[in-house]
């Protein structure tokens, strides 16, 4: 047992200040020991959760098999096996300075250094760019920014020779390979290169290599047009959100902040943290917003189970920990039940031992988009607390590069620990050979992206930007109106370039309604166009239908697909109708609460009610309900829309409470230019939006509705009427 890495783990426990790099590299220098329960039990249970994973592979022997598989097999899994060893396995060294994780560690980097020098173009290369260890370069990065990092702790303990059979058979080669053969990858913005750089920086702090950290930071030409610190000021938007969205801002996350961990520990001038304005904290807790439950919201390219627990967010947390002290991320922590073997994990773990967290601020807030904030935003509402609470996001980014889906202006709902307006996310199975080697399905391309699987506008049947993401992303909404007040928290966007001739506007809010419990999503969508053409609103929701208000025509016997491209050809019609005033709703239950969705009927429109999972003969896809409202042969279109949380069904005591609305009506009353949404109460009370398009905060508007007038200041605004209006 080494007593002074004991007595620092047990005096930073009560300590308010965390350990910094030099005191952690210190007090951990290796010197021989054993683990220890008095060590924070987070830190602790860490280190026992690594020493289990390195045992097990020090059980298998070093195995460096030659490349072969693409993702998902065995010879790609054995590397990415391989890599995490090589760092955790330093990790461990570098704590208990057992004798048995050094040699393991050099062990398997001689090893590669006989395999590196033979290898090639990867055999299972796609269209992605062509890797050595993996089937693609991005994997290649990944393997060098973990596996740097265990060789750090233990490099200055080889031998001459062994330290330069590493450096030039492994490090060197890998460096020249990511960031010279590979340069079209190296000098993009984009993750992948975030990946490299990362990869290739590190490995220059630890060999002394002034040049490779140049290309890292500044690009392979060294003139600051690329390379680190200009992807750190173009992919994300000011307040740190990331272009691709928040599953690839969770991925990209890992390489910004370990480097930029490097970074400060090699060079503290630079103030890495501060720079952009501390851009690299905002990322981090940005991320943590992107989320509900726990889970990402699966915008664009997104697998829907990555949640706060992974790698990435480990050390994002404990990093951030590190360089702000904020004790909301004590609490992401606490439910992460993880962190990472660094001088930032310790310190983590010895203050939330402490009782040092307090709940994280998951509040509403606006996220803009582009690197100066000018390319659309992304709004966020939230009610109530705990992991329960309701979430409502409106998405009006920007395209999200190669990454993005055409789903302009759409949205999300979550309440009760569930996605009740869903959005697809990618069609993918990651990693799973069976599925296309875990690659991209052919459907993410003929449905995923596009905007008919998205709860966005779709007009004559043809996705966003006609589907080129380089033509789409050239664009993004406006973002003209943001508010998160209690009672009326609204979100509106614009875009006209989603479809030659055509303007979309719409507004989400999150309207507080006289008589009920919980607050109604309002959705307000005008779209304009230069012709007549057809205009589709899907919606798709998580539950089972209970009732509609409205007789649907259904389609028993064999159902029809909606159509043959641009995502239609992949919906099946379970049923249409055409709906009037009084019984244009439908309810669906899931998790025993009710949701009533509401619409405003209009003219030339019927509903479609279908499910995803047509023209699908691998059975790719998911199969999920949605509803669509569809307005034909017209030059405009007004959808007005509202959705309701109400009762409650608990099977066990067979009890059934509000299962039907509690909204009596739905109107909409458009005025010169003014939009009127009012919802009534079963009760008799009448809640207003309303909506002026001005954005002068002080403005005064009014509106006569039924005799009633009705007034309001700036761009929205919520009103209570008497009953003397009906």
């Amino acid at each position: 047992m080494r007593s002074l890495f004991l007595a620092a783990a047990m005096a930073f426990v009560s300590m308010a200040t965390p350990i910094n790099a030099a005191a952690y590299s210190e007090v951990v220098s290796p010197g021989g020991g054993e683990t220890t329960s008095q060590l924070p039990p987070l830190f602790q249970d860490e280190m026992e959760r690594a020493q289990e994973f390195v045992h097990a592979m020090m059980e298998q022997g070093v195995v460096v098999p030659i490349p072969k598989d693409p993702g998902g097999g065995y010879t790609h899994e054995q590397h990415k096996r391989n890599y995490r060893a090589i760092h955790q396995g330093g990790q461990l060294y570098a704590i208990t300075g057992d004798e048995k994780y050094r040699v393991y560690v050099r062990d398997m980097l001689l090893a590669y250094a006989e395999l590196y020098p033979t290898l090639g173009d990867h055999p299972a290369k796609a269209n992605q760019n062509v890797g050595r260890l993996f089937w693609q370069v991005l994997n290649d990065a990944m393997w060098l920014v973990h596996a740097v990092q265990g060789y750090r702790e233990i490099r200055d303990t080889l031998s001459d020779a062994e330290r330069a059979l590493i450096d030039g058979k492994v490090f060197r080669p890998a460096v020249k390979f990511l960031s010279v053969e590979s340069q079209r990858t190296f000098d993009r913005i984009h993750n992948h290169a975030t990946w490299a750089t990362a990869g290739v920086g590190m490995t220059g702090y630890l060999l002394g290599d002034q040049d490779m950290v140049d290309r890292a930071l500044l690009g392979s030409d060294k003139s600051g047009d690329t390379g680190f610190l200009r992807q750190s000021e173009l992919l994300f938007s000011p307040d740190g959100y990331y272009t691709e969205g928040p599953y690839y801002q969770r991925f990209a996350l890992l390489p910004f902040v370990v480097f930029a961990n490097d970074i400060e520990r090699n060079e503290p001038e630079r103030r890495i943290f501060e720079h952009r304005d501390g851009i690299l904290q905002k990322a981090i807790t940005t991320t943590i917003q992107l989320t509900y439950g726990g889970y990402f919201f699966p915008f664009n390219d997104a697998i829907r189970d990555k949640s706060l627990n992974t790698a990435e967010l480990y050390e994002g947390v404990a990093i951030a920990y590190g360089v702000t002290q904020d004790p909301g991320l004590l609490s992401i922590a606490k439910w992460q039940d993880r962190t990472v073997l660094n001088e930032n994990g310790l310190a983590l773990s010895s203050d939330l031992a402490a009782g040092k967290a307090e709940p994280f601020d998951f509040k509403s807030m606006l996220l803009t988009d582009g690197p100066d904030g000018d390319q659309g935003a992304v709004a966020i509402f939230r009610y109530g607390a705990g992991p329960r609470h309701t979430a409502l996001v409106a998405k009006n980014s920007s395209q999200g590069m190669g990454h993005g889906h055409f789903d302009k202006l759409s949205w999300q709902l979550y309440d009760n620990g569930h996605e009740i307006v869903r959005d697809y996310g990618a069609a993918r199975f990651l990693n799973i050979e069976a599925k296309e080697g875990g690659r991209y399905l052919p459907e993410n391309e003929s449905w995923a992206k596009q905007t008919i699987a998205h709860n966005a506008l779709v007009v004559n049947e043809m996705s966003h930007f006609g589907g080129d993401a380089k033509y789409a992303e050239k664009f993004a909404p406006t973002q003209l109106y943001f508010s998160s007040e209690a009672d009326l928290q609204v979100s509106t966007a614009t875009i006209g370039s989603a479809y030659e001739g055509v303007t979309m506007t719409r507004t989400i809010a999150m309207l507080e309604v006289v008589g009920l419990a919980k607050p109604v999503v309002i959705d307000v969508l005008r779209a304009d166009s230069d012709d007549a053409s057809q205009f589709d609103l899907p919606l798709h929701y998580s539950g089972h239908i209970m009732e509609t208000g409205f007789e649907v025509a259904r389609n028993v016997a064999g159902r029809p697909v909606l159509g043959t491209d641009h995502g239609y050809q992949h919906v099946w019609i379970d049923g249409t109708s055409i709906p009037q005033a009084e019984n244009a709703y439908m309810t669906w239950i899931l998790d025993g609460r009710f949701y009533t969705y509401r619409f405003v009927p209009q003219e030339n429109a019927q509903v479609i009610l279908g499910e995803s999972g047509a023209n699908d003969p691998a059975f790719n896809l998911r199969r999920e309900p949605l509803v669509i409202q569809r307005v034909t042969d017209a030059n405009s279109a007004a959808f007005v829309s509202a959705l309701e949380t109400h009762g409650l069904y608990d099977g066990a005591t067979e009890q059934t409470i509000d299962s039907r609305s509690l909204i009596a009506s739905l109107q909409h009353v458009e005025t010169g230019k003014y939009d009127l949404v009012i919802v009534e109460a079963k009760g008799g009370e009448k809640t207003v939006l309303a909506i002026s398009y001005d954005s002068d905060p002080n403005k005064q508007h009014t509106v006569d509705v039924k005799g009633q007038s009705v007034s309001w200041s700036g761009y929205a605004g919520r009103i209570t009427l008497g009953n003397e209006g009906n």
